[in-house]
């Protein structure tokens, strides 16, 4: 008996040494972040000083992009070390916590206001993307549960929902990175296509945002996608995306009972359950802190303070994909699973800026 206690009190003191010991792990990652996010921000802020005295018409290219691609130099030229992964893992997270912090600037009237028509065209999309992407996986004769991965993939929120289904639909690792590779590869992507794009058809604020949060498959990308056209239309990405993101529960569900069916996967006992663990619970805080700044709960200068810290959190995200993308890694994979994603993110992208297009222009988004 004093043997266990003993082991029960050493258990008891080992964990706060082990949770300060990972939490010092994350250090030189979260440096590396930072650095890479506010060198991103320098150079973005140097050009701009730079071609306004010189009197040169120059586009203002934002931080985002900067420190993306500053993050993708190092991950493909001398690498990330070990000592650092850790840490920049942790982008998603920021992720989360920029897009909560950002309800801040949303009031709730803001969030009806993206309107029952754009609300209607995330369903369409939806539908389009799921079976599209699985007439694509046959016909290019990929395995069914990988065809699953990738159109979960494109049609909810990229990495995360094929996180989210891989065991729900006991898939193997080695689909799920395939998938994750070729989300993440086209991903970075629309980056530089969706803004060029965009102003070539001089597309609205709205109409843009709602398109890059149709059709940009990951959280982050498809903020980047939208701060990159305009503050505005970075504000209707997120909202848009946030929509698609709350419907990942439903999907995963719906696939985790197929292939239940098929005897290749884990009946689901209690569905409420299953919905609430796969249901992204940032986009509750997003509605909290919405609410919140609707109630006028908070002064000016707090919802100035929280807009900034969404900024910065945004900031450690984006160098987090750039540093997360490895093009080495990405060749691996294969060429049919990024030519079914391709094909099918082009026709998405084609199909919902239609979509977008035709909405804003004869029912004015």
């Amino acid at each position: 008996m004093a043997s266990a206690a003993n082991t029960t009190r050493s258990i008891g003191l080992d964990e706060p040494i082990h949770l300060g010991r990972r939490i010092v792990a994350l250090v030189p990652g979260l440096l590396l972040l930072t650095a890479v996010g506010y060198a991103g921000k320098l150079i973005e802020q140097s050009i701009a000083v730079y071609t306004k005295s010189h009197h040169i018409v120059f586009p203002n290219i934002e931080y985002v992009l900067w420190a993306i691609v500053l993050g993708l130099l190092i991950a493909n030229t001398v690498g990330v070390p070990r000592i650092f992964q850790a840490g920049v893992a942790t982008y998603e997270f920021w992720l989360k916590a920029g897009i909560v912090l950002l309800g801040s600037r949303f009031l709730l009237g803001d969030i009806l206001h993206l309107g029952g028509i754009s609300l209607l065209l995330v369903a369409v999309a939806l539908t389009l993307s799921l079976t599209f992407m699985h007439i694509l996986g046959r016909s290019f004769k990929l395995k069914p549960k990988l065809t699953s991965l990738l159109a979960v993939g494109s049609s909810i929120c990229g990495v995360s929902a094929i996180i989210a289904a891989k065991p729900a639909i006991d898939a193997d690792d080695e689909d799920a990175s395939y998938a994750i590779a070729a989300i993440l590869a086209l991903g970075a992507i629309s980056l530089f296509t969706f803004p060029l794009i965009g102003h070539s058809l001089h597309l609205s604020d709205k109409a843009y945002g709602l398109w890059a949060g149709l059709a940009v498959d990951n959280t982050a990308e498809a903020t980047a996608a939208g701060a990159l056209y305009s503050d505005a239309a970075g504000k209707v990405a997120v909202l848009a995306k946030t929509s698609r993101n709350a419907l990942i529960g439903f999907v995963v569900l719906a696939y985790a009972i197929y292939w239940a069916s098929q005897g290749q996967a884990k009946a689901i006992g209690n569905k409420a359950q299953f919905l609430w663990q796969k249901f992204p619970k940032f986009v509750l805080g997003f509605l909290l802190i919405s609410l919140l700044a609707t109630l006028s709960f908070f002064t000016k200068p707090q919802l100035t303070s929280l807009a900034n810290l969404s900024r910065w959190a945004f900031l450690l995200t984006f160098a987090g994909v750039g540093l997360r993308t490895s093009f080495r890694e990405l060749g691996k994979q294969g060429w049919r699973p990024f030519a079914v994603g391709a094909i099918g993110e082009v026709f998405i992208a084609l199909v919902t800026l239609g979509l977008v297009y035709g909405a804003d222009r004869f029912l004015h988004l």
